[in-house]
């Protein structure tokens, strides 16, 4: 799903990524990572299968809080728990293009996807373009 949005920069900082979506920087060319690690060209049209950095990454998926009927003397905690995110920022991730939604920030595309469209990350301070 392809989705053209215009924000401006003080826009971007303002960005919280929602539940267990990760925010992404899209390389331009998909077909070979920093590491050697090759994604066939028959993968890519068939799959559509990218990669991208992780700029930004959701708390993840929210746990229901327990409520402890049985002692009533216990503070009840209304603060939400979650199960974080594998995706850190940094990361270059190998995502599935058909769960991302495009959207644009000063001529540059990003993509928003669910951490389940996200088939590995690389986490390594030494990945740039």
């Amino acid at each position: 799903m392809s989705m053209n949005i215009e924000i401006n920069e003080e826009d971007l900082r303002k960005l919280i990524v929602i539940g267990d979506r990760v925010l992404l920087k899209p390389r331009k060319e998909p077909s070979k990572i920093g590491s050697g690690l090759y994604l066939p060209p028959g993968v890519h049209k068939k799959e559509e299968v990218y990669t991208g950095y992780v700029l930004k990454a959701g708390p993840g998926y929210p746990i229901p809080a327990i409520q402890d009927i049985d002692e009533p003397w216990k503070d009840k905690q209304d603060d939400v728990k979650y199960v974080p995110l594998q995706p850190k920022e940094s990361d270059l991730a190998v995502y599935l293009q058909k769960n991302a939604i495009e959207i644009v920030f000063n001529n540059d595309r990003y993509v928003i996807v669910p951490q389940s469209a996200i088939l590995l990350v690389m986490r390594d301070e030494d990945l740039t373009d």
